[in-house]
């Protein structure tokens, strides 16, 4: 799950340096959120680069840099409480990527939802159980909060449309082997070849 936001938040970290050269607080932050994406030990440390790096959006020059150096933050610390906040964690570094995109491609939402489409790529099943777990995030009147919204409400659906591959995969196979049987155990064709024994003892 770090793996995931810490993807989305470097992505856009060019555009945080390019506009805060010396700050490297939240490149730390980053590379912390990378640690402990696998050494959980190094949470504690994530913790205090996640502070920095959050500190630096008053101070951002533009709205997409301050966008930037939040998403390192969020990379950088998850908390593990279930409340609606805690769960933009998560998507919040995508939809910060994908309005940053919009923004450098003048306003064109078109790029927003591209860039949505790529994060729903990204996530795997395990993230999305997870995401499961916190409330869902509530669109709000800022940009970010509806690709927010719209991300979070898609990558759920998302499991659920697999729920439903896989059933009907099993529907499938189960035809398939039903076929390659040369017989139908169906509860009516049961009860008709039955009947049809019956008839036979009868006559005979």
């Amino acid at each position: 799950m770090a793996r995931y936001m810490v993807q989305h938040a470097e992505d856009v970290l060019s555009v945080f340096e390019q506009a805060v050269p010396d700050y490297p607080r939240t490149r730390a932050a980053i590379d912390a959120a990378w640690r402990s994406s696998t050494a959980p030990r190094g949470r504690d440390c994530s913790a205090c680069t996640s502070l920095h790096a959050h500190g630096a959006v008053r101070a951002a020059p533009s709205a997409a840099a301050g966008l930037a150096t939040r998403s390192a933050g969020d990379a950088a610390y998850l908390h593990p409480i279930a409340k609606t906040g805690q769960g933009g964690h998560i998507v919040r570094a995508s939809a910060s990527a994908a309005h940053i995109g919009e923004v450098e491609a003048g306003g064109n939402p078109v790029i927003g939802d591209a860039m949505l489409e790529r994060s729903r790529q990204r996530a795997t099943p395990v993230l999305i159980d997870v995401l499961r777990r916190y409330p869902p995030a509530t669109s709000g009147s800022n940009r970010v909060a509806q690709l927010m919204s719209t991300l979070d409400h898609s990558l759920r659906q998302a499991i659920a449309g697999r729920a439903i591959r896989r059933v009907r995969q099993r529907q499938r196979q189960s035809q398939s082997a039903t076929h390659s049987n040369g017989y139908d155990r169906s509860p009516g064709h049961t009860a008709l070849s039955r009947a049809d024994a019956q008839r036979r003892e009868c006559k005979s």
